[in-house]
């Protein structure tokens, strides 16, 4: 996935001119925020033995500055997180 491990976001996609600016809005601040929370994504996929092989994983902002992660993977590993979801949520309710 890019992005886990090497804090190498897939940037080949970017291109600036392709995008409508605004003044004012601090989208360097949103993307920022952005790839902060991919990386604690990624970690966290890999720590729960997801395979994220495959997979991408990008910091960008939205049109209002917005911070937004997109996760592009298999249906698989979709299958996997979706497992490791529902356990987790059980697990909570038995707790709480």
């Amino acid at each position: 996935m890019d992005g886990i491990g090497d804090d190498a976001f897939d940037s080949h996609d970017l291109d600036p001119d392709a995008a409508l600016w605004v003044r004012g809005v601090d989208y360097l601040a949103g993307w920022q925020d952005a790839t902060q929370a991919a990386t604690e994504l990624g970690n966290a996929l890999t720590a729960a033995g997801i395979d994220t092989t495959g997979s991408k994983l990008r910091a960008t902002a939205s049109a209002d500055g917005s911070a937004l992660v997109k996760l592009e993977l298999s249906a698989a590993a979709a299958r996997e997180i979706a497992t490791i979801t529902r356990r987790a949520g059980v697990q909570e309710r038995r707790a709480g």
